[in-house]
């Protein structure tokens, strides 16, 4: 019995457990938080956030090139052969401590000017003081650092963009698979109703046949639109960067006057630099801007201050300099060095002209990318409001084919409508639904595209 006790007990802890886990491993997610779960698990989205990171730390590096430059050193030197001196024929003869020129060409060795061991010590700096490049380079960091958080931001757009597309898509497929299984249950009631009328020899058994085939057609419709939701939902965490095996369930819903929030103040208001991919050209003109400016900087001279503090010792065996025999003697400068450019064959012209060049050639991609921008907004909105009305168009035609299938339905029960009234009643109420929830999902797709024409996504 305790055995038994036992294994039940493990048993419902091994439930417990995996119900957890399953609660860990799904979520219901509005639009904004799946948007939010694809801003940080997506990979392209997580590599232009990185961009960001790395313009940072080359930005440092630029600004490390501004802050003095301080490095150690220290060396030991056996001067195994020292080298010799010339003395040309003529020169004083200093060496032997006589004034008599020296009737040929001699070589004294150095041995009298250099130890055979020699050691230094110690730190030497460089401070640039002024460089046109390093001051322009200074210049553009927040530049750069804006303009990858602009080219971040339209990554992130047009995943938000397609993670909306999906999103949506999936929502009027759940209506959709919802209006299928009602549209089953009331076939299938009919064919119960109409077997037990033929039953009763008021109706014939190819009605009920007609039924089984329109049952058919809707079992089979169901598995497709099954079958393309669950595709759908893969794409959707592909895009989100969510693992396949968790669980996605969606929970907006969609209405027709969420569909039409914002229009006129979208279509009134509007100006280029709500467009992040306008905001991002803006940032690379300046960058061109800032180009031209390094080039005609490294024409003016750069100046920086140069130091060293050493130790030097020189002597005859090498075990002095560590043992405190030998004598280490301090050496140290400074220097302040101009470097003035004179002549490079033009070349810094040549860069400068390049440089101009880009910055036409950026110019006329602003030109382009306004007209593209009035185009996809004028577009747009053409093509939003088009949706809108044939979305308002298809609602008011489904609503009017289930009034006329209801009334059908009631004079076919009643005994006073025929199999052929109710069958084309029930095309056209299919037929109608189909049509609102495509226009349905052309209006939401309509208004996707609306709000990315006018930087509102």
């Amino acid at each position: 019995m305790q055995k038994i006790r036992l294994i039940v007990l493990a048993a419902a802890g091994l439930f417990a457990l995996y119900h957890a886990n399953a609660q860990d491993s799904s979520h219901y997610f509005s639009l904004q938080q799946a948007l939010e779960y694809g801003r940080q698990h997506n990979a392209q989205v997580k590599n232009a956030l990185l961009d960001i990171q790395l313009q940072e730390q080359v930005n440092r590096e630029v600004t490390g090139s501004a802050y003095p430059q301080i490095s150690g050193r220290a060396g030991i030197t056996d001067n195994v052969k020292i080298s010799k001196i010339f003395l040309p024929a003529g020169s004083p003869n200093f060496f032997e401590g006589s004034s008599t020129p020296l009737t040929k060409d001699t070589y004294v060795s150095a041995a009298l000017f250099s130890a055979p061991w020699s050691g230094v010590a110690g730190v030497t700096l460089t401070q640039l003081l002024f460089d046109g490049q390093v001051f322009t380079g200074l210049q553009a960091r927040k530049t750069l650092i804006n303009y990858k958080e602009k080219a971040a931001d339209v990554t992130f757009e047009q995943i938000r963009l397609n993670i909306a597309k999906i999103y949506y898509q999936l929502v009027v497929s759940k209506t959709q698979l919802a209006l299928i299984d009602s549209n089953l249950s009331f076939v299938q009631k009919n064919i119960h109703d109409t077997k037990i009328m033929y039953d009763n020899g008021f109706a014939e058994n190819v009605d009920i046949d007609k039924l089984t085939v329109t049952q058919a057609n809707l079992l089979s419709q169901k598995k497709q639109v099954t079958n393309a939701t669950a595709n759908g939902y893969l794409a959707l965490k592909m895009l989100m960067g969510m693992p396949m095996k968790e669980e996605l369930v969606l929970t907006d819903e969609l209405t027709d006057d969420k569909l039409k929030e914002g229009i006129i103040e979208s279509v009134t208001a509007f100006d280029y630099s709500q467009r992040k991919d306008f905001q991002a050209a803006v940032l690379g003109r300046k960058l061109n801007e800032l180009e031209i400016q390094r080039y005609k900087y490294s024409k003016i001279p750069s100046v920086a201050l140069n130091g060293s503090w050493d130790y030097m010792t020189q002597t005859n065996r090498m075990p002095k300099m560590f043992n405190g025999t030998a004598e280490w003697y301090p050496v140290s400068s400074l220097s302040l060095n101009i470097n003035i450019p004179i002549f490079n064959g033009f070349a810094t012209n040549a860069r400068i002209a390049q440089a101009k060049i880009k910055l036409q050639q950026t110019e006329n991609q602003i030109d382009a990318l306004k007209l593209t921008i009035d185009q996809e907004r004028e577009s747009a909105v053409n093509t939003f409001k088009s949706a809108i009305t044939d979305m308002d168009y298809q609602k008011q035609n489904m609503q009017l084919a289930e009034k006329v299938y209801n009334q059908t339905k009631k004079k076919y029960e009643t005994g006073t409508g025929s199999q052929l009234e109710i069958d084309n009643a029930r095309v056209q109420l299919q037929a109608a639904q189909t049509n609102y929830y495509t226009a349905l999902y052309n209006a939401i797709i309509a208004k996707v595209d609306f709000l990315k024409a006018t930087g509102k996504l």
